[in-house]
């Protein structure tokens, strides 16, 4: 007589394997910690130092019109960011559109140290002629020197 064997039933497993997640995840924190500090906003400009009261933290991201060394003229509102220079009815029919849209969203104005004083009051008239209530001025703090 032959022995009888009894199959032993497999029961499902019913975890989940996590590791390939974790790994998905660390390469993903590993590329955006690389990318970040590559991802600037606006223009590079060569701020004024000035002590000055930052925004408040709960406020909208503000408009910032920029005037670089050049005295060329560029747009950043928050997630878009033009790259390529402006003029002051493009910008005047952007920040106008903006400001209709949103009326309490912050406008500012970054220039370089180096261009004349007169730039930056055109892009200010500019500004309000758009419709925006007051505009900022964007400094650096000396100690971020």
């Amino acid at each position: 007589m032959m022995p009888m064997y009894q199959r032993k039933r497999r029961r499902p497993v019913a975890e989940i394997n996590v590791v390939p997640y974790i790994d998905v995840m660390l390469v993903l924190l590993i590329i955006f910690m690389v990318t970040a500090p590559i991802v600037t906003q606006g223009v590079k400009v060569d701020l004024p130092q000035g002590q000055a009261e930052p925004l408040p933290a709960q406020s909208k991201p503000p408009v910032v019109a920029s005037i670089d060394s050049q005295g060329d003229y560029y747009l950043d509102v928050g997630s878009s960011s033009s790259r390529a220079p402006l003029d002051l009815n493009d910008i005047a029919v952007r920040v106008a559109a903006i400001t209709q849209l949103e009326p309490d969203r912050p406008v500012v104005v970054k220039a370089d140290r180096a261009i004349p004083y007169e730039r930056v009051i055109q892009l200010m008239v500019t500004l309000q002629k758009a419709g925006v209530p007051s505009v900022g001025l964007m400094t650096e703090s000396p100690e971020d020197k």
